[in-house]
């Protein structure tokens, strides 16, 4: 049994194996996908248990000359990446709840001064963007017209907000959460986290982590939230040669 829901493996699955798998050894697999998005033409995707899965669409696997070699593995793969001037974007760390966790999630009746906000809560919202800086802003892209926004209280002040959009048109919710500098390390952001994920799960979607592989406040909140690490993921830099 899966240590994640069908619906995550499902996705990843559709990713890498709708085309014709090209390569594929016990730790590598390269597939050839021609229905990838064009901001997307290469994805790769290492699962915490050591599996490197690559996808690309036809013409540039051509031209990388992956037809013609024999024994492909990893490192020449990325080699052959090089040398063609295609570069990636930098890979982010993937969490998901487990199916126990989120088991786990759905009975748990979650406390303290945090709601779900709407359009009513534009005041409070754009108060607490201004106290945030631009980077922050940028990182989290948290905003208030999003599928979903949960924000925490302090005093009447919101000092943590986390929001959910579908992704790539699945039921999976992709998150993004901002606590302002002076609470954090508080266990605000958890609760935000946790309350989001509970509501997306009641909605039928899976809720995702991404964050940056050198983001370490980050990979400790996932944690911290109960999610667990699926693998890290990346994908064409916009500055790649085409």
């Amino acid at each position: 049994m899966s240590l994640f829901s069908q619906t995550i493996t499902d996705f990843w699955r559709t990713q890498f194996f709708n085309g014709d798998v090209l390569y594929s050894d016990e730790v590598f697999t390269v597939a050839i996908n021609p229905d990838l998005s064009e901001d997307s033409w290469i994805i790769v995707l290492e699962t915490s248990d050591g599996r490197v899965m690559a996808v690309l669409t036809p013409a540039p696997a051509d031209k990388i000359g992956l037809y013609q070699v024999q024994d492909l593995s990893e490192p020449i793969f990325r080699q052959k990446l090089i040398e063609t001037g295609v570069t990636l974007h930098g890979a982010d760390y993937l969490f998901y709840f487990s199916e126990a966790n989120k088991n786990e999630l759905l009975q748990e009746n979650l406390e303290g001064d945090l709601r779900h906000l709407t359009e009513q809560d534009d005041a409070v919202f754009s108060e607490f963007q201004s106290s945030a800086s631009e980077q922050d802003l940028d990182d989290a892209y948290v905003e208030l017209d999003h599928w979903a926004v949960f924000g925490s209280f302090e005093q009447n002040r919101l000092i943590c907000a986390a929001n959910m959009y579908p992704w790539e048109d699945a039921q999976i919710a992709d998150l993004g959460v901002l606590t302002l500098t002076p609470f954090r390390g508080k266990a605000y952001a958890r609760k935000v986290v946790r309350s989001i994920s509970k509501y997306a799960c009641d909605q039928g979607y899976e809720p995702q982590y991404r964050c940056q592989l050198d983001k370490l406040a980050s990979v400790s909140l996932a944690k911290a939230a109960g999610l667990t690490l699926f693998g890290k993921w990346d994908v064409i830099s916009p500055d790649s040669t085409d």
